[in-house]
């Protein structure tokens, strides 16, 4: 898609949802997740696309899969490509390289329930998480392409509900 037909795509939506908000909140597709063998993990769209995941060798898995927590950062990092890449075509910004990168820290003791030598649970999560963007444009100043990265930092959604903390409902069948 040209970013003239994607600029365009992204005006015929917004005068749709000016006239109808309401139109805008929906229910994004579910992930499901379900357990092969090991530490492997299925995950699969409605639409029929599947991915699988794995555990290193040194936690038990075969290290043939990419990691759930590789999968957020990838997650993280696509959903802010793909706003920056929106919002440059709503602004007749023509990109001709955009890279973004996230890492993060984790402390492996909290996946295994371990305590800080102060007898604290060690937190399981990334205990940061840090994000590299390196932009270009044929027709953008710096500034103006700093700016656009700042801008889709305020509406990129994968982003948004790490730097916002999202809440997380959990229902539990046992069978």
């Amino acid at each position: 898609m040209t970013y003239l037909a994607l600029a365009e795509a992204l005006q015929r939506v917004e005068t749709v949802l000016t006239r109808r908000p309401d139109l805008g909140l929906h229910d994004d597709a579910p992930a499901r997740a379900r357990w092969q063998q090991g530490t492997r993990v299925e995950a699969h769209h409605a639409n029929g696309t599947k991915m699988f995941t794995d555990m290193p060798a040194e936690l038990g898995g075969s290290g043939e899969h990419v990691t759930p927590g590789w999968l957020f950062r990838a997650g993280v990092a696509s959903c802010f490509a793909t706003t920056i890449v929106m919002l440059a075509a709503t602004e007749n910004i023509e990109l001709s390289d955009l890279d973004v990168q996230v890492s993060s820290r984790s402390d492996t003791r909290g996946l295994l329930s371990l305590a800080d030598e102060d007898g604290a649970p060690v937190y399981s999560g990334p205990r940061d998480v840090a994000m590299r963007v390196r932009i270009a444009a044929t027709n953008a100043t710096p500034e103006r392409l700093r700016k656009l990265v700042d801008d889709g930092l305020l509406v990129s959604p994968v982003p948004n509900a790490v730097i916002g903390c999202t809440p997380m409902a959990v229902d539990i069948e046992v069978v």
